[in-house]
């Protein structure tokens, strides 16, 4: 007979459970980043090379007030903001300009932010500390927290429910988006029957891949008295799952079809009475917001943050899950940001049993292979994963 207590015991379960929820948080935190990059560039066509240092002002912001006693959502909902005010000015420098002006201005942006703040002294509570020291002994989210049983199922179910409609969206896609519609044709048929065929392979991998950090999840928030690591794992989907909810409102009303108007053709939008500019500085600046919101979280899961966190790569794998996932398609970013970690983890573990490699070559051939597989994906469909062709920005 299976003992489950024995099994959820086991220390070799615990540890699988351990990092796979820690891989759940970064899939969530970087979905989100990728989130605020997907609207300024998916969705409104705004090359922003720079979008680390958004979440660079999101999580100094944060840990800076959380240590001087600020409660730590307000604290959050701060760093977003500041995150939204640089939005705010680098929109005013550069959205009248060239789209080419915003790309240098961004990434400049991005390294001068992290170039002060690794120079200059930051001001901690007792005595200022040098940038370079990084910020260490903030308050962490749920550190005290110790829930009975009613609340541990009430976290599961919400839990539950979250992957519940992931996975009701998941296969209503599946099931409904069968693409091209044959009308007696015979190649229109064998495409359609090929999307189709597509599409199921992409709903069991993708099922798979959430499933796995959902039984994780449901199991470290029950059994786990380590609440910083698996309450910080709900919090981290269920902000994910509200921030989705809410671009998905906004991306099907009048203002995000106005962006999407502006991403095809700037000049017809403006022929047609739009403030053009004033659309994109609101997509610039809710976009940074939302990166903030994940410079926040990166920071309670690290415990600690330092300057070298927040390197131009940092951006760059954002573009690389949002172009994975489908540019302007909220969901394919989040799949973009799934399958991303995905095979950083398995390679991780497989490629050192495989490839006769030190771990210095190892690193560098897995990026090899990443680059790869996004150059055969953009031949194949360029669109992305979940991305439509007539929705696509890059090369145009």
């Amino acid at each position: 007979m299976l003992d489950l207590n024995a099994l959820m015991n086991d220390p070799a379960i615990i540890g699988w459970v351990a990092y796979i929820l820690f891989l759940t948080v970064s899939t969530a935190i970087f979905a989100l980043f990728s989130l605020g990059l997907n609207l300024q560039w998916g969705l409104t066509g705004l090359i922003n090379f720079g979008l680390v240092a958004f979440m660079t002002l999101g999580a100094y912001t944060t840990v800076l007030l959380s240590m001087y006693g600020v409660p730590l959502i307000v604290a959050t909902l701060a760093g977003a903001l500041v995150a939204a005010l640089l939005g705010w000015l680098i929109g005013l420098s550069t959205l009248r300009l060239r789209e080419d002006y915003l790309a240098i201005v961004t990434i400049g942006v991005s390294e001068l932010i992290r170039l002060v703040v690794n120079n200059q002294d930051l001001p901690t509570p007792n005595t200022p500390t040098p940038g370079a020291f990084g910020l260490q002994g903030y308050p962490l989210p749920l550190t005290d927290f110790n829930p009975d049983t009613v609340m541990k199922w009430i976290m599961v179910g919400l839990l539950t429910l979250v992957v519940g409609v992931c996975y009701w969206k998941l296969w209503k896609w599946v099931i409904k988006g069968r693409g091209v519609r044959s009308e007696g044709r015979e190649d229109k048929k064998k495409l359609s029957i090929l999307n189709l065929v597509m599409r199921i392979i992409i709903g069991l991998v993708t099922t798979l891949l959430i499933f796995v950090p959902y039984a994780s999840g449901a199991i470290g928030l029950y059994n786990f008295t380590d609440y910083e690591k698996s309450g910080l794992m709900l919090i981290s989907v269920l902000v994910l799952a509200f921030v989705v909810w809410r671009l998905e409102v906004l991306a099907r009303s009048p203002w995000g079809r106005v962006l999407k108007a502006i991403r095809e053709d700037e000049e017809v939008a403006r022929a047609l009475g739009k403030n053009v500019f004033w659309y994109k500085l609101q997509a610039l600046m809710l976009g940074g917001a939302i990166a903030g919101i994940s410079g926040a979280l990166y920071a309670w899961q690290q415990t600690s943050v330092y300057p070298n966190d927040f390197q131009p790569q940092t951006t760059f794998d954002a573009w690389i899950m949002v172009i994975l996932g489908g540019a302007g398609n909220n969901f394919g970013t989040i799949l973009g940001a799934v399958v991303f970690f995905a095979y950083d983890s398995a390679t991780r573990f497989v490629l050192p049993k495989i490839v006769p490699l030190d771990d210095v070559r190892l690193s560098a051939f897995r990026i090899m292979v990443i680059g790869l597989l996004l150059m055969i994906l953009m031949i194949w469909r360029p669109q992305g994963i979940l991305g439509k062709k007539e929705e696509l920005t890059l090369g145009k």
